[in-house]
């Protein structure tokens, strides 16, 4: 194996973003599987790949169980055969020697390569995963990137995530470029990695944007009770106050209107209605035709 090769896993790895040791460890893998394919050995606990942190060069050693009869030879050898590397050596323990074949960091460089990709993908798309499962309900800033169909793709920092035509305000438009915010639907795992949804309809976008946008909501000294949303075109939003001597209506609205504008800019000219609730129907209803 070239001298250079542990460099290079040193470079991808900071590229990538992942922890050196992750991409070694790949690395490993992949020799082993590469040294038990030729050598015809099933199981992985006698197989050891030492990899020399300074030259990138990879050892081979192999584990064999000290026995009286050899049944599997593969994994087994006998005393006799075994005191000849260590003579010392008892039934029953276990002998590792070296078996590394003549030209075989050459062959598994080229034969590793693809395997090493493929677990800094898998390794890629677990940090995506992770770094989003406990993200969903939240708003996120993104880009338009291209659309996919009827659905848009959108970037998420180093992700991307799929906006469908349902999730979608048919008054928007959508393009390449465009900064907006969008609400994390769902992050699942699947075959072909993480599978980010976000929208851009979801009334959970309207309630985060006035957690973001009001303070007073955001430490629960005014609370949102219900929200009615046609994307793109109204919005109903129904708050009162946890605090006596607070205006709930007049938080939400701010100085001016700043606050509630703001959201609206965002929501590209959605008009929106904010109504004091009332616990009783009666005062509710009254309450609606309000804006």
């Amino acid at each position: 194996m070239k001298s250079d090769f542990y460099t290079a896993i040193a470079q991808i790895a900071a590229e990538r973003g992942i922890p050196k040791e992750a991409v070694i460890s790949s690395v490993e893998h992949a020799l082993k599987t590469v040294y038990k394919k030729e050598a015809g050995i099933q199981e992985d606990e006698n197989v050891e790949v030492r990899m020399d942190p300074a030259t990138g060069g990879a050892r081979i050693f192999v584990h064999r169980h000290v026995v009286d009869e050899v049944s599997d030879p593969v994994t087994q050898i006998t005393l006799a055969d075994a005191r000849r590397e260590r003579p010392t050596i008892k039934i029953g323990e276990v002998l590792i020697v070296e078996r590394t074949p003549k030209g075989f960091g050459r062959i598994a460089a080229q034969t590793a390569k693809q395997v090493v990709l493929q677990k800094i993908r898998d390794y890629e798309r677990e940090m995506v995963y992770n770094e989003y499962q406990d993200r969903v309900g939240e708003v996120l800033n993104g880009i338009v990137q291209r659309a996919a169909g009827k659905a848009v793709v959108v970037e998420l920092g180093r992700s991307e995530a799929v906006m469908p035509a349902r999730a979608k305000v048919r008054s928007e438009r959508y393009r390449p470029g465009q900064r907006l915010k969008v609400y994390l639907v769902d992050a699942s795992k699947e075959q072909r990695g993480p599978q980010l949804v976000v929208s851009r309809a979801h009334p959970g976008l309207l309630k985060r944007l006035f957690e973001l946008e009001v303070p007073e909501i955001f430490s629960g000294v005014v609370e949102i009770m219900a929200i009615a949303r046609e994307p793109g075109t109204r919005s109903k939003v129904a708050v009162v106050a946890r605090q006596d001597n607070v205006d709930p209506v007049g938080s939400c609205v701010g100085i001016r209107g700043v606050r509630i504008q703001n959201i609206v800019n965002e929501l590209q000219g959605e008009k929106i209605d904010i109504i004091e609730w009332a616990p009783d129907q009666a005062g509710f209803v009254a309450n609606r035709p309000s804006p």
